[in-house]
């Protein structure tokens, strides 16, 4: 089983990140959990949500977090969770059509949106966070866009919580760019982790290089009429909005805040939810209604709960669940979703 350092040595690791532009009182990080996937449903909808409603300035020298709501454009597509495995990620991508054989932007103006999990149960995360970030560029500089959220495993690096790290996922970071632990005050501070995950944690700690990279990555996006998230917006969450909820992650990722925020730790939080994407039933479909209704769209897109016979749809057609274990690890099918305009579909067998 994979050691980690605990909540409070985590919260000491994250001290020497740059300083936070301000204390915030948040809800305390979670304590170790059981694997998140076997988890049932922990509380009704109705219990759930963020207490209050926290500041979302940041004061950061790096541009505002993205916009959080985007006009629809002609072709939309969502890809599922990609856990390391970058050859389903390139099988992925192409059957979207956004890129050729050369692992080169060809969608012109396609919109692709990945929900979130490129890390942890596979050996190549670095690869995949590399081609995504260079696709990003390419997509933009032809009229397209290729959007990455954060789901609970981007979250759970940041966090500390390798659990779900692979062997071959520590030996890869080990020289990867910005995982290097020269700092004294860092070394001693990660003196009790195991030799071979100290660089992954000190490239994924607020503040630091991973941790920076993956904080362009938004929580929520809409787009048109549709939402996308790793788990799920119940309404209290909708109620909080995108736009703060990308705010505060972006802003704890990047260091700037000590403790991470509730929407992220929450277990019915947007990354861990399971109320839509498990066999929803008609309390689950009016809690979706409810949320739509303030968000002010069609459709949810969520990752997350595997669906290894395809992409599925629930609630009528309101919720479509677009992680079907891609990933070797699972081994289902390669599909992806299709958006355009009121008509829905999906690529793939």
């Amino acid at each position: 089983m994979t050691r980690w350092p605990s909540v409070v040595a985590l919260f000491a690791l994250a001290s020497l990140a740059p300083p936070s532009a301000g204390c915030e009182r948040l809800a305390p990080p979670p304590s170790q959990r059981s694997d998140p996937a076997a988890r049932p449903e922990a509380r009704s909808a109705s219990a759930t949500g963020p207490t209050a409603v926290e500041s979302s300035t940041s004061t950061s020298a790096n541009p505002e977090p993205s916009a959080s709501r985007l006009p629809a454009p002609a072709r939309l597509v969502a890809i599922g969770d990609l856990h390391g495995d970058i050859a389903a990620t390139r099988a992925a991508l192409r059957l979207a059509g956004a890129i050729d054989e050369s692992d080169r932007w060809i969608g012109g103006e396609l919109v692709v949106v990945q929900t979130g999990d490129q890390l942890d149960r596979g050996d190549d995360e670095q690869a995949i966070l590399e081609l995504l970030e260079r696709l990003q560029a390419e997509a933009t500089a032809v009229g397209g866009a290729l959007h990455v959220l954060n789901g609970n495993h981007e979250f759970m690096n940041a966090l500390g919580d390798l659990r779900y790290v692979t062997p071959g996922g520590f030996a890869d970071f080990v020289d990867a760019p910005g995982t290097s632990v020269d700092d004294p005050a860092l070394e001693r501070a990660l003196a009790s982790v195991p030799e071979q995950e100290r660089p992954r944690l000190a490239g994924f700690l607020p503040g630091h290089y991973w941790a920076k990279k993956i904080a362009d990555q938004p929580v929520i996006l809409i787009v048109g009429e549709s939402v996308f998230v790793h788990a799920g917006i119940l309404p209290s969450w909708a109620k909080l909005g995108p736009e703060t909820i990308n705010a505060q992650a972006q802003a704890w990722l990047l260091g700037e805040r000590e403790q991470p925020p509730e929407a992220i730790v929450d277990p019915e939080g947007p990354v861990w939810t399971r109320i839509y994407s498990a066999n929803p039933d008609a309390a689950a479909c009016a809690t979706l209604d409810e949320a739509l209704e303030i968000l002010g769209v069609e459709r949810m897109v969520v990752g997350h709960t595997v669906h290894t016979e395809g992409v599925t749809s629930a609630c009528a057609g309101k919720v479509w669940m677009v992680d079907v274990g891609l990933a070797k690890y699972y081994g289902g099918p390669v599909q992806v979703l299709e958006i355009r305009g009121d008509t829905v579909s999906v690529l793939g067998g």
